[in-house]
């Protein structure tokens, strides 16, 4: 069959399923599952630009999906403008003093000659350069978090658009891309799994117990909606919303409801055919060519005189920047961050499912099986009670057995998506849209 018509054929029946599940369930809840469905389309694009361009294996994908999260809230929460007074510029001297340290130490490594004299230099500057963040950054913390603890308890944000977060999350990611890259892309393919893992551990463990930063697993809840995403009282108290919705057989609660998940849509729709814009540029240039040999062999992509180890770095960086990008949308979309729900091994694994269904190194694989295999994650968990009913009516109300399978009919999806995993590796071993 034509590439072409395969994959055009292949959309279309994702489109079927979202309409489906519209005239047979709701509209709110295809819009809602499409939603984020584009969402997971972008961090899997960021994992197919990493994993299918260049062959990193990036575990610690969550990671950077929180560092984007995290710059929701440091740019569209309210000023605390108290916080800010009681410990802000400790808190901003505590880390330039913490990141002195750091650049001090590196440069003390470089400079001085081999031995045991740079051994001792850098642990002691280490050893006092701790010493002074703490004594600066503690009394600032403890301020800030004992203001309403309850209610506040962290510095809060710039109070600026929160679409501007999105750019800014892509950044933060990027630089701590940077960071890790540079310290774990000499590693074997094994080694950086685990390492990019550790990582992304420590960076969700940051986000729930520095409560300063974004009240840890309090939760930081109300953040502003994106331009020009109305808030649904607002549309059903203007009189000609209400009567356009009448005139279309609609009430104005469920008229309001169904606007603000198009102009999502919209809006999330727009930013993910940039990027696959961009992705599928990137490509087709003579960087992307470069990319695709090095990731075939890299010795001898070595041998022609290119920079693996910074090709790595790159790409490295531009995939977590685009899961930044993805985490920023994902807590605009819920206008609250849950550092608790970011669960580095179980969403990791979906991620990387649905790169591996759609077809690792395809852009537009990557993208058919963010949407898919998100579609099929939030249905088995709806649809796995009632299929369980039905094939065990047969054993009768009392039976203790149908009753234990019901209870646990939400795990289907997990028996659900290792299924669908098997089956595509054994019959589309490359993938529904495998490289071209």
């Amino acid at each position: 069959m034509n590439p072409v018509l395969r994959n055009t054929l292949l959309f279309g029946a994702m489109a079927a399923l979202l309409l489906a599940t519209g005239f047979l369930q709701s509209w709110n809840v295809a819009l809602t599952v499409l939603q984020m469905g584009l969402i997971s389309a972008i961090m899997a694009l960021g994992v197919n630009i990493q994993w299918g361009y260049a062959g990193l294996l990036n575990v610690g994908v969550m990671g950077f999906v929180a560092i984007g999260g995290l710059a929701a809230v440091l740019v569209a929460a309210p000023v605390d403008r108290e916080a800010l007074s009681a410990g802000g510029l400790g808190l901003v001297v505590a880390l330039l003093a913490g990141a002195a340290t750091i650049f001090a130490a590196i440069w003390a490594w470089r400079r001085l000659p081999k031995g045991s004299v740079r051994g001792l230099a850098v642990i002691a500057i280490l050893a006092i350069g701790y010493s002074i963040y703490r004594s600066l950054f503690d009394p600032a913390r403890d301020a800030v978090e004992a203001i309403e603890p309850a209610l506040r308890g962290n510095i809060g944000g710039l109070g600026a658009p929160i679409m501007l977060a999105w750019p800014l999350g892509g950044v933060l990611a990027a630089g701590a891309a940077w960071v890790v890259g540079k310290t774990a892309l000499g590693l074997r393919s094994d080694y950086l799994a685990i390492a990019t893992l550790g990582i992304s551990e420590i960076i969700i463990a940051i986000l729930k117990n520095e409560d300063w930063l974004a009240r840890g697993v309090k939760n930081v809840i109300g953040l502003p909606r994106p331009y020009p995403v109305p808030y649904e009282i607002d549309l059903q108290q203007d009189p000609a919303f209400v009567e356009r919705a009448a005139g279309l057989g609609l009430d104005p609660v469920s008229a309001s409801t169904l606007w603000v998940d198009v102009l999502y849509t919209a809006i999330f729709l727009a930013v993910l055919l940039v990027l696959l814009w961009l992705s599928q540029a990137a490509l087709a240039s003579p960087w992307g060519r470069m990319m695709r040999a090095i990731r075939d062999n890299e010795t001898a992509a070595e041998a022609m005189g290119k920079d693996v180890t910074g090709r790595h770095l790159q790409v490295f960086i531009l995939g977590s920047a685009v899961l930044g990008i993805a985490g920023a949308m994902m807590v605009t979309l819920d206008s609250q961050i849950t550092p608790a729900s970011y669960q580095p091994l179980r969403f990791t694994f979906l991620i990387w499912v649905m790169v591996i269904i759609g077809g690792s190194g395809n852009n537009f694989g990557a993208v058919l099986g963010g949407m898919l295999v998100w579609f099929l994650w939030v249905q088995v968990e709806a649809l796995g009670p009632l299929v369980i009913d039905w094939a065990t009516f047969w054993m009768g109300e009392g039976s203790a057995l149908r009753a234990h399978l019901i209870d646990n009919a939400a795990q289907m999806r997990l028996l659900v998506m290792g299924v669908i995993l098997l089956v595509v590796l054994r019959f589309f071993p490359r993938g529904l849209i495998p490289e071209r």
